[in-house]
């Protein structure tokens, strides 16, 4: 009795002809489709201010005109949070095409996770809700099922609990569906993608992955054979790490004990995950508020050849004279020392000197910052050019997250025949806690070092949480865990990382994966659409951890 549940898009932009190479490479009972993160909210809020009608993934409805057809023809059901602000839209709107289409399928849809009135002055306000309105619509026969702000697990657990019969209270199936889904919602990266051991096979054009699940909540993770990319422990345990903290992984329906993973290689692309345990879900739901926090602009200026850092002040002292008429609110200098000396082309010879400046005002950020920029062509460095014209200034957004009790959101199923249904919110909750620091596993014996890269004996993996970034590390070998449990502190990471040091390091241990976690508070300012550092989502902060170098034991090398 096993579910097979497949993923098509891991975000709003994803290979357009995902569903159809889902639909066409092996078997499925369920298609799923992730759209929405905390990036794309604002985006679609701004649609929305353009046009009321807006505030979904459109690329969704494209991608079904071409795949409604042989989604039916299959039997597989669909379920997606492209809704956005607009599930019911949504909804309309695939019904209005299957209509045209003259394919008979019946459309439903999840609301209730907008919250946007009780939050003046935000432009997008939406809880995170679980997957029993996904699973209620399942239930009385939907075959797509449309959501907004769902958390992106709960694409899989609806359709879990809808196929298993699962209730509130089976903790421990639901947290191994939560783990699956964990692991399916961003697509490739499961199969290969963005991985820090991708030579380990082809990722040219990785496959989208897929989880056999079954009953008990214990699953198989693996992919449509044939389809690039691979599927292996390491693949799975990057994916588990990524925008994760400590050993509770909580949601709306359960707490999943990340520290109860167990993960093994189930033959060719097939990796088994079981042992998951769960807990009651925490008493209160996560809200996303997004907010228009003002307009930003930048000019990067290209300094070339000799003098770099004596150019640099230069231009920094000239610009600052022009800006102090009319002063942004902030304002922030980059040098990036990409030169080499004695280079054989132009570029190599060359640093970027970025300029970021914010403040409530456009005029500010644009006429201020261009016309001085501008007027410096003929009047500063030597070689004087910018990698291109600042504009006139682009808004900017702010993430943050709050949280409201279970029962203050008002979670609906809405029936493919119109009817709706109300989602009871759970009734066993757990208030979160810290866990206990797990043992160590004991240290290698002393023996000769070498000066070597990180990420030479483990992988990594960075991404971003509103302001917080995370940096999930893992070992590839028993051995090289019993050393990187104990080198790898908060302390050593702040000393690998710079911009860390002033910052809130938390590291969570996580044996059965090999891994300690890292939570840096505060990295990205107020979040990934602010824009506040030069990877704002923090996605190579994992890859930049493992070229430092260490003194690794030569055992391990």
């Amino acid at each position: 009795m096993t579910l097979r549940v497949g993923n098509a898009s891991g975000f709003y932009g994803d290979r357009f002809d995902a569903l159809r190479e889902m639909l066409t490479g092996g078997e499925l009972d369920v298609l799923t489709g992730d759209y929405l993160a905390e990036l794309t909210m604002l985006i679609l809020g701004r649609d929305r201010l353009k046009d009321p009608a807006a505030g979904y993934a459109r690329t969704f409805l494209r991608q079904l005109e071409d795949c409604l057809g042989l989604a039916h023809e299959r039997s597989v059901k669909i379920v997606t949070n492209a809704g956005g602000l607009n599930p019911a839209g949504l909804a309309d709107a695939v019904r209005t095409l299957a209509g045209r289409l003259g394919i008979p399928v019946r459309v439903a849809h999840v609301e209730g996770d907008d919250l946007t009135a009780r939050y003046p002055g935000s432009l997008a306000a939406h809880a995170y809700l679980g997957g029993f309105g996904i699973a209620e619509c399942l239930s009385a026969g939907a075959d797509i099922v449309v959501t907004g702000r769902v958390t992106d697990a709960a694409l899989v657990t609806g359709p879990a609990a809808a196929h298993f019969g699962w209730r509130p209270g089976d903790h421990d199936r639901l947290a191994g569906a939560v783990v699956a889904g964990h692991v399916l919602e961003c697509g490739t990266q499961a199969t290969g993608g963005n991985y820090s051991f991708f030579g380990d096979g082809d990722v040219r054009r990785p496959g989208f992955p897929l989880a056999e699940i079954h009953e008990d909540g214990s699953c198989v993770i693996t992919k449509h054979p044939g389809t690039g990319g691979f599927v292996d422990v390491g693949t799975v345990t990057a994916q588990l790490l990524y925008e994760t903290g400590g050993a509770r992984y909580a949601g709306p329906d359960v707490t999943a004990r990340l520290d109860t993973v167990r993960l093994g290689q189930d033959g060719p692309d097939r990796v088994r995950i079981e042992g998951v345990r769960g807990e009651a879900p925490p008493p209160t739901l996560k809200v996303g508020l997004n907010r228009l926090g003002g307009f930003r602009n930048e000019v990067t200026f290209v300094l070339t050849g000799l003098g770099i850092e004596a150019k640099a002040a230069l231009v920094r002292e000239q610009m600052s004279d022009a800006l102090a008429k009319s002063p942004p609110a902030e304002v922030r200098w980059e040098l990036v020392r990409t030169d080499r000396p004695d280079a054989d082309t132009e570029e190599t010879a060359s640093a970027l000197l970025r300029l970021v400046v914010r403040d409530p005002d456009q005029a500010t950020v644009g006429r201020a910052l261009s016309g001085a920029a501008i007027e410096l062509a003929l009047a500063s460095y030597p070689g004087f050019h910018v990698v291109a014209p600042p504009g006139k200034g682009a808004p900017y957004g702010v993430f943050e997250d709050v949280h409201v009790p279970q029962d203050a959101v008002d979670h609906r199923a809405v029936l493919h025949d119109g009817s709706r249904l109300s989602v009871i919110p759970a009734q066993d909750t757990l208030v979160l806690e810290t866990l206990e620091e797990p043992s160590l596993p004991e240290p290698l014996p002393a023996g000769p070092t070498r000066r070597a890269p990180l990420g030479l004996i483990a992988g990594a993996r960075s991404g971003d949480k509103g302001g917080n970034a995370n940096v999930g590390v893992w070992a590839r070998s028993d051995e090289a865990w019993r050393w990187l449990a104990h080198e790898l502190t908060a302390d050593r990471f702040r000393e690998l990382i710079p911009e860390s040091r002033p910052l809130n390091v938390v590291r969570h241990v996580l044996p059965n994966l090999r891994a300690v976690n890292f939570v840096v508070e505060g990295i990205l300012g107020e979040g990934v659409a602010s824009q506040a550092r030069f990877d704002p989502q923090a996605k190579a902060l994992g890859e930049w951890l493992r070229s430092r170098h260490l003194d690794i034991p030569e055992v391990l090398l």
